[in-house]
Formats: structure tokens, C-alpha cells, sequence
């Protein structure tokens, strides 16, 4: 395995190139606040969601679906509060 520094960067850049706009913001946000802070359980569930489809991911993160139990926890506590910021801004814009 590569070491953690090229293995955040690898992160960050998938985490910004999700393929819509704020599903991009969410996740790319997320890596560049929190990554470096993570631990390499986060980290492996981080990247496990990154697998995962986008619009499965964002449904879950804006709460439209229930997250799986496998990805609820730290981790999507924090993308779900920084979508609710999103949100909040979106309206007030």
C-alpha cells in the first residue's frame, strides 16, 4: 500500500471529480477539511464510498435514502452536515 500522504492525495482528487457539481463540492470539500485528520478505517470508508455509485452517494448524504449501515457512522455524519450548510446556503442565496 502507498503511504498515507499519496493515499489522501489519491482520495482528494477522486473525492473532487465525482461527475455533478455538488455532489463534487460535498465530497471534495470533505476530503480537503477532514482527510488528514482521518484514521485508516475512515479512510478505507471513505474510499469504499467513492466506489460507490454518485447518485446512490448524494441520496444518502442529503438524506433522501437511508444510508446503508455499513457507511453510517463519523464519516457520514460529517457529509451530512456539510450538505445541510449547503443547503442552507443554497436557500438563503
Amino acid at each position: 500500500m502507498e503511504d498515507r500522504d499519496t493515499w489522501i492525495k489519491q482520495l482528494r482528487y477522486r473525492a473532487w471529480r465525482r461527475g455533478f457539481r455538488e455532489h463534487d463540492f460535498l465530497m471534495g470539500t470533505f476530503a480537503d477539511q477532514h482527510l488528514a485528520n482521518c484514521s485508516s478505517e475512515d479512510l478505507d470508508l471513505f474510499e469504499a464510498l467513492l466506489d460507490q455509485a454518485d447518485w446512490d452517494v448524494y441520496y444518502w448524504i442529503v438524506g433522501q435514502v437511508p444510508v446503508p449501515e455499513k457507511f453510517q457512522g463519523p464519516v457520514m455524519e460529517k457529509l451530512q452536515a456539510m450538505s445541510f450548510t449547503v443547503e442552507t446556503i443554497r436557500r438563503t442565496s
